[in-house]
């Protein structure tokens, strides 16, 4: 009962490390960018410094409540294991472009974990800034922690929303271009 291989392309995974580019469009710049360990132009790229936000955010966010007294123990520990969750696995997918391991690694589709992943972690982190708001008395460091915990999620929207637009535009060409 062999299904036979299925290549599936997505704008993340296009270049496996099989992949070999035409004679005509090989040149030393593409060589040598092939050939580096990091990925410079995505430290520049508008996901890359979209990530970098989310991390910072979400840090000042953790530091905030984690250095404020509390009011309920209960909200603010589920605020700072979801900020912390969040922060990890955007720190993992940051690392997996960065070091392009997603071409290493094709057996994973990418852009669809990342994709879950902010769907999940953008409910979890609002749900949690807010109980955090709802929590908070007016301590200064709790809605401090609050507010960076809504900026975070709306960055995880924004990165929602552009990794879906560019997944539908990857396909909806692929499908009409063939």
């Amino acid at each position: 009962m062999s299904h036979g291989a299925r290549v599936i392309r997505t704008g993340v995974s296009s270049a496996g490390p099989a992949a070999t580019s035409p004679p005509a469009a090989s040149s030393s710049a593409s060589a040598s960018s092939d050939g580096e360990l990091v990925d410079g132009a995505y430290f520049r790229s508008c996901a890359g410094m979209l990530k970098v936000a989310q991390m910072i955010s979400l840090l000042v966010a953790f530091i905030s409540v984690n250095n404020s007294q509390w009011t309920n123990y209960s909200a603010y520990s589920y605020f700072q294991i979801v900020a912390m969750c969040d922060l990890v696995m955007v720190l993992f997918f940051y690392i997996i472009h960065i070091f392009r391991v997603y071409r290493m690694l094709t057996c994973v589709s990418w852009p669809l974990a990342e994709f879950l992943h902010y769907l999940i972690g953008t409910i979890l982190l609002l749900i949690a800034s807010i109980v955090a708001a709802s929590k908070s008395y007016n301590v200064t460091g709790l809605v401090a922690g609050a507010t960076f915990g809504f900026l975070a999620t709306i960055l995880c929207v924004l990165s929602i929303w552009s990794s879906y637009k560019v997944s539908c535009i990857t396909q909806s060409t692929s499908k009409y271009h063939a």
